[in-house]
């Protein structure tokens, strides 16, 4: 494939008990562009459908009858880890969405999303990218991080291979800073900061952004309240 190549849009697997939801949303993809590979009613479905199908991109819903979104979404991603998924969700601050990041989801969407939106959001996902409005997820990720199982997992070991730079960026994304804030931060060029995410996420083996900024509260790099240092000049 050449520089100029259009990327192939993702191929999608919608998971949604409500029928109208998923012809809705088969709909607005379609014609947009993006194959829908398939539909299932349940999580159940969604697993088998995803071991015949193997679609890039699954839109899970999180409550559904069977085998919920969470469940599935865990087998989903322990057989076919290349596959992404999207969380839909009725309410912004669902506390299973925080779980659901916790498993590997790439990110969330609300079933109210603008026709633009979704499409935008299955191909960002597709090209192996986490969706994380940062207000939002760090909103999501501070009010129920505290109540996980655990205060603190286990420090993985790549976390002590982490350059202090390193550490910094990871921390940084744990508090909601895109790239481009990340660069603007560090008074570096976005190059340099994709560079460091990707290192990052080699050493601690890291799907993407969305368990990047669960980790980092997780293992305390990041606690609920923390807000992004400023530098000196006050930029």
């Amino acid at each position: 494939m050449t520089a100029d190549a259009p990327e192939r849009a993702p191929r999608v697997l919608i998971a949604d008990d409500q029928m109208l939801i998923r012809t809705g949303f088969r709909l607005i993809l379609t014609a947009r562009g993006i194959e829908v590979a398939g539909e299932a009613a349940d999580g159940a479905e969604a697993v088998a459908a995803v071991r015949d199908l193997r679609p890039d991109v699954v839109l899970m819903d999180i409550r559904m009858p069977v085998m919920d979104g969470l469940e599935a979404t865990r087998h989903i991603l322990a057989a076919a880890p290349d596959c992404r998924v999207l969380m839909l969700t009725t309410f912004d601050l669902d506390r299973y969405v925080y779980t659901a990041l916790s498993l590997g989801a790439s990110g969330f969407l609300l079933k109210d999303v603008t026709p633009e939106h979704l499409a935008a959001a299955v191909r960002l996902v597709g090209t192996g990218d986490a969706l994380l409005a940062p207000q939002i997820t760090r909103r999501l990720v501070e009010r129920y991080a505290a109540e996980a199982e655990r205060t603190h997992a286990p420090v993985p070991d790549g976390l002590t291979a982490l350059t202090p730079r390193e550490r910094e960026v990871l921390t940084l994304m744990g508090r909601g800073l895109s790239n481009g804030e990340l660069a603007a931060e560090l008074v570096l060029s976005e190059a340099t900061v994709k560079s460091h995410v990707a290192r990052i996420f080699a050493k601690l083996g890291l799907r993407d952004r969305a368990q990047a900024v669960v980790l980092a509260y997780e293992t305390g790099l990041v606690r609920p309240g923390d807000q992004p240092r400023r530098r000196a000049d006050g930029n």
